[in-house]
């Protein structure tokens, strides 16, 4: 499978509980973080959910 690597870019502390949760199952815990994922449906709903928070590098 392809892996993908995902970057937060924007701050988590005026995110709704969810998108909070969602970063959290990601992985995703400081600015400018960077995590591999393979590139799956699951995941890539998951960065859809944050996709104003983060940056996904192919």
């Amino acid at each position: 499978m392809a892996t993908i690597k995902i970057q937060q870019v924007r701050s988590r502390i005026k995110c709704m509980k969810n998108q909070k949760r969602t970063l959290d199952a990601l992985g995703l815990h400081k600015m400018n973080q960077v995590v591999e994922h393979e590139d799956t449906p699951a995941i890539m709903g998951m960065v859809e959910v944050v996709k104003h928070l983060v940056k996904v590098i192919r």
